[in-house]
């Protein structure tokens, strides 16, 4: 009997073993992706770096940024994310104790203005903030900017995000400050709520539903970031972009890796692809978002960047408004 239950245990023995092996392999073996990016735009880069990196078993998980942000928060103490990827470098700089320093080694190709100063940012795209436009819908109403978006024509048929749950939609709040305000961010109040008056009380959930319903004929006119307009165009959906009158912010989108994530190696290889010379063409030519790196030729369905008005921000003084910015934001909503 004695020697039964020994054999039973170290049966037992080695089965927990392989079982420890399989699951130790499986953690170095994998990459978890938490995003906001559209599918088909993820879908395509993941596609590629598995190809190169067949061993890696990647999950991509998509989400608003605020709830990325707050699953990674929430996570801290045991990640099951590796990777945030598509984010404005000030929601990354505000958080910035969930994120792991890294510098790319394909960091000198970066251009200089887009290349951030902290460690634990790699920007692999430039994305300016634009209009969207269903030219459907559109008929005569003339849009150049800002601006239009007050025409009472408009009333209820303007799609935007709520700023609090989306980084994109922060950017434009961000762009719209300084355009109407003239470089003050201060003075540009009065337009957030004109603006927000001719929404008709319609303020979306995510950046997606934006482009896509503009891009569906649900909203004739929408505010929302170059890539997800440029998609819709190269697809020949009856979509347009503009590009503010009043100024626009070119932002770089990033990535950062997550802090004490169990797939460290795996997240590095994934920033060196991303930001590699291959994967930015392909960002750029197939993609149809402007590139990050030095030394490739503009998108063919993009105008040049010295075509459009820049303007420019104070990253000190985004940084620390940010949350009275996004109170008095929510105050303008709820009337209070």
């Amino acid at each position: 009997m004695k020697n039964i239950i020994k054999l039973f245990l170290v049966s037992l023995s080695i089965v927990i073993s392989i079982f420890s092996c399989s699951k130790k392999e499986e953690n170095i073996n994998s990459l978890v992706i938490y995003t906001p990016a559209t599918r088909n735009f993820i879908d395509r880069l993941t596609e590629d770096f598995k190809q190169k990196n067949p061993d890696i078993n990647v999950e991509i998980i998509i989400a608003g940024t605020a709830e990325i942000i707050k699953r990674i928060q929430t996570e801290k103490d045991n990640p099951l994310g590796d990777i945030f990827f598509a984010a404005n470098e000030n929601i990354l700089k505000y958080n910035s104790n969930l994120f792991e320093e890294y510098v790319s080694t394909n960091a000198d190709n970066i251009y200089d203005d887009y290349k951030a100063k902290e460690k634990y940012i790699t920007g692999f795209m430039i994305s300016p903030s634009v209009l969207i436009i269903n030219t459907n819908l559109i008929k005569d109403i003339k849009i150049e900017g800002y601006s239009d978006l007050l025409n009472p024509a408009l009333k209820g048929q303007i799609a935007f995000n709520d700023p609090t749950t989306s980084s994109s939609s922060f950017e434009q709040l961000v762009n719209m400050l300084y355009a109407m305000g003239n470089g003050n961010p201060e003075n540009g109040w009065d337009y957030v709520e004109k603006l927000y008056a001719n929404l008709d009380g319609k303020l979306l959930g995510s950046s997606s539903a934006v482009y896509k319903g503009v891009a569906d004929g649900e909203y004739s006119v929408g505010l929302t970031f170059e890539s997800a307009a440029a998609n819709y165009i190269q697809t020949g959906s009856p979509i347009d972009v503009v590009y503010m009158k009043e100024g626009v912010l070119t932002k770089a989108h990033s990535m950062a890796i997550i802090k004490n994530c169990k797939h460290l190696e795996n997240a590095k290889k994934f920033v060196d692809f991303i930001t590699s010379y291959e994967t930015q063409k392909t960002i750029n030519d197939e993609l149809f978002t402007r590139a990050i790196i030095k030394n490739l030729e503009n998108s063919q369905i993009l105008i040049p960047l010295e075509n459009i008005n820049d303007i420019k921000e104070d990253e000190e003084t985004v940084d620390k408004n940010k949350d009275a910015w996004l109170e008095r934001f929510k105050n303008i909503v709820t009337g209070s």
